[in-house]
């Protein structure tokens, strides 16, 4: 969805939509409650987001889809404001900004980066997950494995007396 600039009210711009973003990871429509304002030329962003997400169990490897609920706070400056740099380094309290060129705000590409920022690196189907066998393969939350524990390191033999 795009939104022009220049059409944002003064009293700002409330959304309340549900969009579907073509992505694999998001396996849903995305519902959206948002509220836009703009002061000067900067756009601000506040407001929640939440879309199902397929991921990959980090200790298995299995599908699995998670609800994410995403806050959103980001204030947008246009891009204008760079030319000349060559480089900037963000700061701490640059974090939540972004920019944009020219009249129209992709609000699809504000929603998708949104949902993956907000993606855990390691995600778990779930916190008691055993995972899969380094040795055999196996799925360990399925079916037990035979394989032989081997000692990690001869010099740490004399900790493991200690346990």
């Amino acid at each position: 969805m795009k939104i022009l600039i220049s059409e944002i009210p003064i009293e700002g711009l409330d959304i309340d939509l549900q969009e579907a973003i073509e992505s694999e990871t998001i396996s849903s429509t995305v519902k959206v409650r948002l509220k836009m304002e703009k002061i000067d030329a900067e756009v601000m962003v506040r407001g929640e987001l939440s879309a199902q997400v397929k991921l990959q169990c980090s200790r298995c490897l299995k599908d699995f889809f998670e609800t994410l609920s995403v806050p959103v706070d980001v204030v947008y400056h246009p891009v204008e404001e760079l030319k000349g740099e060559e480089r900037h380094e963000i700061a701490a309290d640059e974090l939540d900004m972004d920019f944009y060129s020219g009249e129209e705000f992709d609000l699809d590409g504000l929603l998708e980066e949104q949902i993956m920022l907000n993606i855990a690196m390691k995600p778990l189907c779930s916190d008691s997950c055993k995972g899969i066998c380094s040795e055999c393969g196996a799925d360990r939350n399925f079916e037990t494995c035979k394989c032989v524990v081997k000692n990690a390191d001869p010099r740490l033999a004399e900790l493991k007396k200690l346990l």
